[in-house]
């Protein structure tokens, strides 16, 4: 059978682990900052008709601010469960549509403030361990990544029990895993306001960065590895669509002996490519490229799901904002890691974690200096490159993070593990 005929089987492969794939969730931003300005062709994008939580009880906030949850999935399909051109298997090292699952892989809280300050960006880590809101199929707690795919499958499982047509079940388990994983991520940050969502593919992302290549990345040491396909220098260097796949996936080193990465890390890469792509798309041509644009525009509809009161239109003039560098990534704390009934967790500190949203959603002054994101490395890498990769200038001076606890400052190309 081929592979535009098989079916896809919708059977949740949640333990698997060694194929899971990091995608850059709010890369996608980009793609919505396209999309909303060419306003014909907003009418093709996957909206999803789901209640969003709201901040009572919870974190007090302005009703004019917003936040937005940002959720890049480990799946191998696009948002009809229909395969991927065998091309971009090819490209991420994603073998093909049988393997991977429904976790959320990546989850970006995204605060936007009501006065024109500094957002920011909350990185939660895959693996935190947190109760689950509606305890999909008796489940009460486990990875915070696996609350959308656990969803998924009992919905799905009990819509095909009594009768329901696939496609229906499809798309209907698809809106309910996408509620839970939401209204889980509220919870667990302290019962915060979720405005709207933004979901995507590791599809989306190859074909966004395929637009837009080369980006500029910069890392602290060189690097290898065969999981991923990363095979990087040290320092600044130009990557395309496929290098930037492995650069935000890597999570281990298998070649230097003195390079040790972890999940967090690859936290970090996916905070550090989304401040390189603002760069990149602030000193391209991509917004007056039709070519450009039209593939992006393709990307947003086959490859990404928002929410359906996402008004697109008035997001145009804060992700421009945003992409000028207004904004400061974070990653939030894990206490130790553990392993709950075989499976690995980071066991995380939840009224630790309120706190922290709660005083980044509501600083003392929005006229306060920024956080002082310096790292404990004295200096900047070297720029070296191994010949294939030119290294051009970028200005101002990349700032080097060795610590995924940092802020990360947006404004320049950050270099990172």
């Amino acid at each position: 059978m081929s592979r535009t005929s098989r079916p896809v089987s919708r059977r949740v492969q949640i333990r698997r682990r060694r194929v899971t794939v990091g995608v850059l969730a709010v890369f996608v931003a980009a793609v919505i900052a396209v999309v909303a300005v060419v306003a014909s062709d907003l009418n093709g994008i996957h909206r999803s008709d789901i209640a969003m939580p709201s901040a009572s009880p919870g974190v007090a906030q302005n009703t004019g601010e917003v936040n937005i949850l940002v959720m890049g999935l480990d799946s191998r399909v696009d948002q009809d469960g229909k395969p991927f051109p065998q091309e971009i298997y090819d490209a991420i090292h994603a073998e093909d549509e049988s393997v991977g699952g429904y976790n959320t892989n990546v989850l970006m809280f995204i605060h936007i403030p009501a006065n024109g300050g500094k957002a920011v960006g909350i990185s939660i880590p895959r693996d935190d361990y947190v109760d689950y809101a509606n305890a999909p199929d008796g489940v009460t707690k486990g990875n915070i990544k696996e609350d959308y795919g656990r969803t998924f499958q009992a919905t799905y499982d009990e819509l095909t029990g009594n009768g329901t047509d696939d496609a229906t079940a499809y798309q209907r388990a698809r809106d309910a895993a996408r509620q839970a994983q939401i209204q889980t991520v509220s919870s667990f940050l302290g019962g915060v306001r979720i405005d709207h969502f933004v979901e995507v593919t590791m599809a989306a992302f190859y074909r966004v960065a395929q637009a837009v290549q080369p980006i500029t990345v910069c890392l602290n040491q060189a690097t290898a590895d065969t999981f991923s396909g990363a095979n990087f220098a040290a320092g600044m260097q130009q990557i395309d669509a496929a290098q930037a796949m492995a650069f935000v996936r890597q999570r281990r080193d298998t070649q230097y002996e003195n390079v040790d990465l972890t999940d967090l890390d690859r936290t970090r890469r996916q905070q550090a490519f989304m401040i390189s792509l603002a760069v990149t798309l602030k000193s391209a041509q991509t917004f007056t490229d039709f070519g450009a644009m039209r593939s992006l525009i393709d990307t947003a509809k086959q490859y990404v799901a928002i929410d359906q009161g996402f008004d697109l239109l008035s997001l145009a003039s804060t992700a421009q904002r945003l992409a000028g560098g207004d904004i400061t990534f974070q990653t939030l704390p894990v206490e130790r890691f553990g392993t709950i009934d075989g499976e690995s967790v980071n066991i995380v500190d939840q009224d630790k974690i309120a706190g922290i949203v709660r005083d980044l959603l509501n600083p003392p002054s929005a006229t306060a200096a920024p956080t002082d994101a310096a790292s404990d490395a004295p200096s900047s890498p070297s720029g070296e490159t191994d010949g294939s990769s030119p290294s051009p200038s970028v200005s101002p001076t990349p700032q080097s993070y060795t610590n995924s606890q940092q802020p990360m400052v947006s404004g320049a190309v950050p270099c990172v593990n």
